[in-house]
């Protein structure tokens, strides 16, 4: 195995992510609603590229940044403060970073966005796709032509999918799953696409179409199959207070990544993404609420006091590493002022 390859490869739209937490209420028209919960940062791909850096994955980045603050400061955090690898990135002139304002409210938030469509595509940054161990990928209605190259040269496709504004949910869509190893929709888009009315349903069906499925449940955890290995597992979700659900899914995604690069059973694998993203809503969305190596042993050693919670979770004696690295860096309320 060539160690070189990166263990992560991504592409995708970063955005600069304000989000807002701790109202007490939606706002209506015409009216002000103050809050003293706020946290700032890059989101958008930057939500995968952090959290799979943070459980030391070698992580090759491919997007867009504009020429402005918002993309200057992405930048700068994601290289410098998070290590993620942004040579297939590039830096538009004249382009604003797309910006998202995020209002949590009630377990889940409402977004705004300003921005306009990037530059360069997918298949411009990517061209040629390095080899890499794995990637995550996003399916959209129209293939990208660099997942079909990624594929072929050996990579592992990891992927998601959003949900679709149409409403029509094309099973067409459901053609790219021949090039992934995996797939990892919500219980909502998992259902719509297979046009069944159960998760479990749905699973069944997806495991026909890819080798490992799985679908996760929000707040009733997760449930996937494993047709190399024949596993089946599910996971409940954590009883934890969510501040801000923002960049939970990709959380989820690059946890159970990066336990399938150590080789773990299935159920620790999934286990391990409901805790991960578990840990992410407490604390303010994007990729900053990512918890790393170092969030989940202060859960294990510090934290965790529920015995079930640490019977099921014993694995984590023999899989977190000696060293967790440093303190990871959440959400500032303000972005630092530009060194000169």
């Amino acid at each position: 195995m060539d160690d070189d390859r990166p263990d992560v490869l991504l592409t995708g739209l970063l955005f600069y992510d304000l989000v807002l937490t701790g109202l007490a209420k939606p706002p209506t028209p015409g009216e002000e609603i103050w809050t003293a919960g706020m946290g700032c940062g890059p989101g958008g791909i930057a939500n995968l590229a952090v959290a799979a850096s943070r459980f030391g994955l070698r992580t090759s980045l491919a997007t867009v940044f504009g020429d402005d603050f918002y993309g200057a400061h992405c930048r700068d955090v994601l290289r410098d403060q998070e290590g993620v690898d942004l040579s297939l990135s590039r830096t538009a002139d004249g382009w604003p970073t797309p910006v998202t304002v995020s209002l949590a409210h009630g377990g889940d938030r409402a977004l705004v966005t300003h921005g306009q469509e990037p530059p360069y595509s997918q298949d411009a940054l990517m061209g040629d796709p390095p080899e890499a161990r794995t990637a995550l990928v996003h399916l959209e209605a129209e293939p990208r032509e660099w997942i079909a190259k990624a594929a072929a040269n050996g990579t592992r496709v990891y992927a998601d999918v959003g949900w679709d504004p149409t409403q029509q949910w094309s099973r067409a869509l459901l053609d790219q799953l021949a090039l992934c190893h995996a797939f990892l929709p919500n219980e909502q888009e998992a259902m719509a696409y297979t046009r069944t009315d159960s998760p479990a349903a749905a699973l069944r069906a997806l495991a026909e179409l890819v080798p490992v499925a799985v679908v996760t449940r929000g707040g009733h955890g997760a449930v996937a199959v494993d047709q190399t290995t024949g596993e089946y597992a599910e996971a409940p979700a954590l009883d934890v207070d969510v501040l801000d659900a923002t960049g939970a899914g990709d959380v989820f995604g690059a946890s159970f990544v990066a336990a399938s690069l150590g080789g773990w059973p299935l159920a620790e694998r999934l286990r391990f993404a409901v805790l991960a993203a578990g840990l992410s809503v407490q604390h303010h969305g994007g990729a900053l609420a990512a918890p790393g190596w170092y969030g989940v042993d202060r859960w294990w050693r510090h934290a965790l006091t529920d015995p079930d919670l640490r019977r099921a979770y014993g694995f984590l004696a023999d899989r977190l590493p000696a060293d967790p690295g440093p303190p990871v860096r959440y959400a500032p309320v303000t972005p630092p002022a530009p060194q000169r």
